[in-house]
Order: C-alpha cells, then sequence, then structure tokens
C-alpha cells in the first residue's frame, strides 16, 4: 500500500503534514529556551530566541557564539543552540564530544580551553537539549534568569551556568568567568532578553478556551494556506477561486442565517400574529 493509495488528494496529505511540521520545528528551537511561571497573581514569561528590537535572533549571538577568558582559560558558549565559528574556531585537544578537530566547537553549545603541559585541552561543558532554566532571584523575578546547561563525560561531569541580567539599555558581553566547581564554570550576560515579558496581571491567562480557539485559527490558516498554494500551482487555478471550497465559504452566512431562525422559530413557537390555513368545523 502507497501513500497515493491512503491519501488520493495530495492537498489532504499537505494538510496533514504541515501542522506536525511546524509543531516540530517550533518545539526543537523554543522548547529549551522558555521559561514561565506565576507569582503574586502575575505571570512571567521568558523567551530567550523571540526577535526583539535591535536583536532579531533573541539572546542568539550573531557572531555564533559569545567568548570570555580568564586566567588562562578561554570559554566558548551560546544559548539555545550549537555554535557556529566562522571566524577564530577553537584550536585545542580532545574535542571529540564538540564537533571533533575539524570542526571543534560546533558540535555543542559550551566549550572550554584549560592549558595542560603547554597545549589548550578542550572539554565539552553542555548541549542546547540539555539546559535548564531558573531565576537568579526567586524574589525579583525582573531581574533575569539563569541558563544551566550541562554534559556527563566519561571521567568528568561538567557544567555551564550563564545569568542572563535583564537589561533595557543593551548588551553587555561575558567579562567574568568563575569557576565554581570541578568541571562547572559561571558567567554573566546583560541582555534584553533577559527581561520577563508579563502576560496576564491577574493570574488568568488565556485558559483552555483561548488555547484552544488559537490552536483551531491556526490550523484554519494552515488550511487555506495549504489548499491555495494546492490549487494555484498544481491545478493552475487563478483568482479568488483559489480559496478552497469556495463554493461552502461563500453559503455559510445563509446557512447560519437559517439555522438561527429555526431555533428562533422552535424555542419561540408560532408568532402572536400567525393564522392556521385551516378553519375550525362544527360538527
Amino acid at each position: 500500500m502507497t501513500i497515493a493509495t491512503i491519501f488520493p488528494n495530495r492537498l489532504s496529505l499537505i494538510l496533514l503534514l504541515l501542522p506536525l511540521i511546524f509543531t516540530a520545528i517550533f518545539r526543537s528551537v523554543n522548547a529549551t529556551c522558555q521559561l514561565s511561571f506565576e507569582q503574586n497573581n502575575k505571570l512571567y514569561n521568558y523567551s530567550l530566541t523571540t526577535p526583539i528590537r535591535n536583536f532579531p535572533h533573541g539572546i542568539l549571538s550573531e557572531d555564533g557564539f559569545y567568548k570570555v577568558a580568564a586566567n588562562g582559560t578561554v570559554l566558548w558558549f551560546q544559548l539555545c543552540d550549537a555554535m557556529i565559528f566562522n571566524h577564530d574556531p577553537p584550536t585545542c585537544i580532545d574535542c571529540k564530544d564538540c564537533g571533533g578537530n575539524s570542526r571543534c566547537g560546533m558540535g555543542c553549545s559550551a566549550l572550554v580551553a584549560n592549558t595542560v603541559g603547554g597545549y589548550p585541552v578542550c572539554t565539552t561543558l553542555g548541549y542546547s537539549s540539555s539546559t535548564i532554566f531558573e531565576l537568579i532571584d526567586k524574589k525579583d523575578p525582573l531581574k533575569g534568569i539563569t541558563a544551566k546547561m550541562s554534559y556527563r563525560g566519561p571521567k568528568l561531569n561538567c557544567s555551564l551556568a550563564v545569568s542572563i541580567v535583564c537589561d533595557t539599555n543593551g548588551v553587555q558581553v561575558p567579562r567574568t568567568l568563575e569557576l565554581v566547581g570541578t568541571c562547572d564554570y559561571a558567567t554573566q550576560i546583560h541582555h534584553p532578553s533577559g527581561c520577563a515579558m508579563i502576560i496576564s496581571s491577574h493570574g488568568q491567562g488565556m485558559g483552555w478556551f483561548g488555547t484552544m480557539m488559537i490552536i483551531i485559527l491556526c490550523l484554519f490558516g494552515v488550511y487555506l494556506l495549504g489548499g491555495a498554494a494546492y490549487r494555484y500551482f498544481s491545478l493552475g487555478i487563478r483568482g479568488i477561486d483559489i480559496i478552497p471550497n469556495l463554493e461552502f465559504w461563500a453559503s455559510l452566512p445563509h446557512t447560519l442565517q437559517s439555522m438561527f431562525l429555526s431555533l428562533v422559530r422552535r424555542f419561540r413557537g408560532p408568532s402572536h400574529g400567525h393564522r392556521s390555513s385551516y378553519s375550525p368545523v362544527n360538527f
């Protein structure tokens, strides 16, 4: 049995796959880069990859990585994604867990280099998929959040904690690097993406009904766009006729009006001014 047998209409196959593709993309990019919580009747939301003014990629460094060095130790990291090096790539030994020697640094989200015996030796600190988020200060949720990524190696368990301090004035790149454990590092960055968005001031939010309506509207939009694209490119239809099931949508207002009037008549009963077409017969 082939796909063509199961889905004879290509439009139905497109409409089935599009929501799954969009959902997978959305989850892969944003699942590890959001934090939402409720406190004091306020709902706070942090979304690090959401485009904001002057920062179309959110917290992601446009260079492909952040870099900080202190006391002979060099640290590279990227938040919410793997690192990309178009310039100044790491040149160190033992980079097998982060892209290998040919692509060192491009297989993980955090990498540190320490000098051992006169040579820089790399250690992977974490991946974006292992990132967890928490508040910098639970008493002051507007201060920012901390992103902590980790890596379980054959010899050491390593981690990197990046404090993302809310700063609406711009970005302050990492300047300090702390070793807080055997293989645990911490640094800090100031960025507007570290500022929370207050979605609801009453703790109500949209609720399940609002969420359901948004999902239905999104699926309806996918249906219209997918159907119009299919009719335009595959069937060569032009003009207003590219709207799928146009006859149904054109007749929908009249259908709804008829249903509404029918319900009204059913619940109100016969009109007071209505006269029966039959006359009483006396025997």
